[in-house]
């Protein structure tokens, strides 16, 4: 198979994610109104493709994981056709649901792409390694997300009215007193920036190495290259496309205010951060979500028919990489695309 077919492959997966996947960190910026779209997504690009760069020096594990090692044969996790067919899976189901809205995870599709290519092939699929390697991780990164800031943001809260800094104003929250000499106000709206960059920051250190692992397949592009391509595509992603899940991850999920969403991003940041250290594959979507939930339910502003259809979205893009995997798979090794692509 040509190595055309593969680069675009992986190159469309980078894309998709970074469309359905590059806001996530800041919609509480946007969501609370502590900044506009524009400003809130450049932040997003840029503290995204640095998270992406730091991943060629701190996530050398999550490279080896998603190359498909472990999962399924050696014999076939090492062929082009398997890393395209990957690709290919992965990629269109996050182009779907970004298409409607909806903030999916890229290592649900991801891992469902390579268990549905894995089927396709006739490998023996590894389930010990999905269960402890995979699905644990992603099942309970968004759970502990929801916990951590249910209990944070009211312990937040009771400090805040201990340091005699008051929560004034209706529609729009703004925080007056002092900390250390200090501005609350202003104080804060810095915290929350810097907590949406490390957000963006982890996401692009734990997403960038799970697609770059893809491009090692073709053999001929050094770790650090296909880290940075992918890293650069995610930011054309996210730039072009991210507007429709910016709307549901910053309007729809839950009502917000400078103080909730530094408490959600800052819970976001660290569990995603330690994950990727770890060589952890939790979804970035999942923690975020998760945080937002959790916030949404302290303060019972949820938007739970939103939130339903989410969980609803979370539920089917695992099978549905599957199935497009395996389709995938079965049309790159057809004869007639093996012809036409040399």
């Amino acid at each position: 198979m040509s190595i055309v077919i593969i680069l675009l492959a992986t190159l469309g997966l980078a894309y998709a994610n970074g469309s359905n996947d590059n806001f996530k960190g800041v919609a509480t910026l946007f969501g609370s109104g502590t900044t506009h779209y524009r400003k809130a997504l450049g932040w997003a690009t840029i503290t995204t493709f640095l998270g992406s760069i730091t991943a060629v020096f701190l996530a050398e594990t999550l490279l080896k994981s998603f190359s498909g090692k472990g999962l399924v044969s050696p014999e076939l996790a090492a062929t082009a056709e398997y890393g395209a067919a990957v690709a290919f899976g992965a990629g269109l189901t996050v182009l779907l649901a970004t298409r409607i809205g909806m903030p999916v995870s890229t290592t649900h599709s991801l891992v469902g792409a390579l268990v549905g290519a894995g089927w396709m092939a006739d490998s023996a699929i590894e389930f010990e390694e999905l269960g402890s390697g995979f699905v644990i991780p992603l099942l309970v990164s968004p759970v502990l997300a929801f916990l951590v800031t249910a209990w944070m943001y009211p312990l937040f809260s009771w400090c805040r009215r201990k340091a005699g800094i008051q929560s004034e104003g209706e529609a729009k929250t703004k925080y007056v007193g002092q900390i250390a000499g200090l501005e609350a106000g202003p104080l804060l709206n810095r915290m929350h920036f810097l907590s949406a960059g490390a957000v963006s920051f982890a996401r692009g250190l734990n997403d960038t190495p799970k697609i770059a692992a893809l491009f090692l397949l073709t053999g001929s592009i050094s770790q650090f290259t296909s880290t940075a391509l992918v890293g650069l595509v995610i930011a054309v992603g996210g730039v072009i496309s991210a507007r429709r899940v910016a709307e549901t991850m910053s309007k729809k999920i839950t009502e917000m205010n400078h103080g909730q969403g530094f408490t959600a991003n800052l819970t976001t940041s660290v569990i995603v951060i330690f994950a990727s250290r770890l060589g952890l594959p939790v979804s970035t979507t999942h923690v975020s979500c998760g945080s937002l939930f959790g916030i949404g339910t302290v303060t019972r502003q949820a938007q739970w028919k939103v939130i339903r259809k989410i969980l609803g979205s979370w539920l089917v893009t695992l099978p549905i990489g599957a199935l497009l995997g395996a389709i995938a798979y079965l049309l790159v090794t057809s004869p007639v695309i093996n012809r036409a692509w040399g």
